[in-house]
């Protein structure tokens, strides 16, 4: 079993930035893949970003240049930088983990807030 927890969300205005972090524990020696999720009401949860456990990682179009995933192995944490922040980036953001570098994600956390207003 892997705990995720989120945190780092909150109220930006356009433009401005957040990081977010995810922090790990359980049986995080498992953990693969990483990545981070973002659902608005009525929308389904897609992918904004994920990294492997040899750190190639991949991002929405809509985030690419703007957004960065990163990982403290030592720290067990997994981060979410977000630069440029729009209002079209307001959702809740999940951390998401898995025990191959493929395939669908078996660990969720409970999701972190983040709003941009314009």
């Amino acid at each position: 079993q892997v705990q995720l927890v989120e945190s780092g969300g909150g109220l930006v205005q356009a433009g401005g930035s957040l990081r977010l972090s995810c922090a790990a524990s359980g049986d995080i020696i498992c953990i693969s893949a990483m990545g981070w999720y973002r659902q608005t009401p009525g929308k389904e949860r897609e992918l904004v970003a994920d990294i492997t456990s040899l750190g190639s990682t991949n991002y929405a179009d809509s985030v690419k240049g703007r957004f960065t995933i990163s990982r403290d192995k030592a720290k067990n944490t997994l981060y979410l930088q977000m630069n440029s922040l729009k209002p079209e980036d307001t959702a809740v953001y999940y951390c998401a983990a898995r025990f191959r570098d493929y395939g669908p994600y078996d660990y969720w956390g409970q999701g972190t807030q983040v709003t941009v207003s314009s």
